[in-house]
């Protein structure tokens, strides 16, 4: 008689969430920890005049920085992932950008005036795009073969970690710089990235092996034309800042061109790649809406640092008793808001099975409930007429856009994941966080429109673009789901 060893614990593929997925989560909790903490300073640095700290560039200029940093910070992710799939192994090329990141924070805590600014924002730029790609790639490596309830939650509180980190980073951030200054915030951030790199080095021996690999290597005789492609690019950037050619102004339109281009070749990459099968090529089409849409939504999303800052300064009353509410921690309710929904949508998903509405209506979902809170940020911004708005409304109104990327974030992730040609897998991931830059990029666009348009028509050309958008793909969502599905079910 042969006896059977009992079974002491669950193996990890019956776990709800990988074990392992938490040890990323909250190194991506601290990553985003120094990034939001930064970026929930950095529009008031820009705004506030020099009395206060600031930098006084006035509201236009202020939306073209902003909104061309975020874009850059993520167009630079295409580069970072192509780095970890052809050139170096996503396991380092998540590390070194950590350290870049660092002195990024540093230098803009220690450097003051528009020096200090334009050297951290670049480190900071190309480490997050080293990071970011790669340590979401680690992430789908880590849940490879489980099924898609199982990807969706895990992906959920990847996506929970990272809105925890931006709700603490700005809390943190925001007091440090309405006690003491500017500068102590954007030192506080480089703390919160060192967490992260020690968090980080504790779980490399950890991660999966294809996480320590160049899953597709480039060959040695092919390196010398990206090295000639990248000093030709800085090159540019270097001799148009110098003429003139790029400036505040400008920013935002370069970037969102540059993220539209990148997208266009990427997508007409995978689309004529003959090492693309028919079935792939059908999914990766069906997300192409998905993708423009993404970005729309997050350029509505990320008006909180452009549009919504410029509004903030302007007319809204910090004030609570003889106490002022720091500005920063506005901005901190968005996220917040996602984080304490996270898990009750995570539960409801798991619950629902196979009955939860497909990746198309979730995309719906989120981009009609926020443009529903920039109606209702039109009647707020109407009724109080030229008076100052009161916090408590400002502050519902970001609980109702931010919790709106529950729907939106992690389903993009997933999917982007899951529906990726076997052989463009890490560049599928890129080319969602291309959504992120098309949304910053964008929203620096909208605030310098903003700055430019009455309020109440300019919120009504939000929300009622947001609804209609919405509204149509949640009539196109059944032919989506089902090219978004083609040949998954037979693999």
């Amino acid at each position: 008689m042969t006896l059977t060893p009992p079974r002491l614990a669950a193996p990890a593929e019956n776990r709800a969430v990988p074990r392992r997925i938490w040890s990323m989560a909250f190194t991506e909790l601290w990553e985003r920890f120094s990034f939001y903490g930064l970026q929930g300073i950095l529009s008031f640095y820009l705004l506030y005049s020099l009395d206060k700290g600031g930098l006084d560039l006035g509201p236009a200029a202020s939306s073209g920085i902003v909104g061309a940093y975020g874009g850059a910070v993520y167009l630079a992710q295409l580069v970072g992932a192509w780095v970890g799939d052809r050139l170096v192994s996503p396991k380092y090329v998540v590390l070194w950008g950590g350290i870049v990141i660092t002195f990024g924070h540093i230098a803009l805590a220690a450097v003051s005036g528009l020096a200090g600014l334009g050297v951290g924002l670049v480190l900071i730029i190309l480490g997050t795009g080293a990071l970011k790609t790669n340590i979401t790639s680690i992430v789908g490596f880590m849940l490879d073969g489980h099924t898609d309830a199982k990807r969706d939650a895990g992906f959920s509180y990847f996506y929970m970690a990272i809105n925890v980190g931006a709700v603490i980073g700005p809390l943190s951030t925001g007091f440090a710089q309405s006690q003491w200054g500017f500068h102590y915030g954007f030192g506080l951030a480089a703390v919160g990235m060192f967490a992260a790199l020690v968090q980080y080095g504790f779980s490399m021996k950890r991660l999966p092996e294809r996480a320590g690999k160049v899953n597709n290597p480039l060959p040695a005789r092919q390196l010398l034309a990206p090295a000639g492609y990248a000093v030709t690019t800085l090159a540019v950037i270097a001799v148009c800042s110098l003429s003139g050619l790029l400036s505040a102004g400008n920013m935002s339109s370069i970037v969102t061109i540059a993220a539209l281009v990148a997208a266009a070749g990427y997508f007409a990459l995978i689309l004529s790649s003959a090492r693309v099968t028919g079935d792939e090529k059908r999914r990766v089409s069906a997300y192409l809406p998905l993708f423009l849409l993404s970005g729309v939504y997050f350029g509505f999303l990320f008006q909180k640092f452009t549009a919504i800052s410029i509004l903030i300064t302007d007319r809204v009353d910090l004030g609570v008793g003889a106490w002022t509410f720091p500005v920063a921690w506005i901005t901190a309710v968005s996220p917040l808001s996602a984080v304490l929904i996270t898990p009750l949508i995570a539960r409801l998903w798991s619950r629902l099975g196979e009955r939860q509405p497909k990746p198309v209506a979730k995309f719906a979902i989120g981009l009609i409930q926020i443009g529903l809170a920039y109606f209702y940020l039109l009647v707020v911004s109407t009724a109080t007429g030229n008076a100052t708005i009161p916090l408590l409304l400002i502050l519902l109104f970001m609980a109702l856009a931010g919790s709106s990327e529950v729907y939106v974030g992690p389903i993009g992730l997933a999917l982007a994941t899951k529906i990726g040609p076997s052989r463009f897998k890490a560049q599928m991931v890129g080319l969602n966080f291309l959504t992120l830059a098309l949304g910053s990029s964008l929203s620096g666009l909208l605030g310098q429109l903003f700055a430019a348009l009455p309020s109440a028509a300019y919120f009504t050309i939000v929300a009622v673009s947001s609804v209609v958008l919405g509204g149509t793909l949640l009539l196109a969502r059944k032919p989506l789901n089902q090219r978004l599905d083609a040949g998954l079910q037979a693999e």
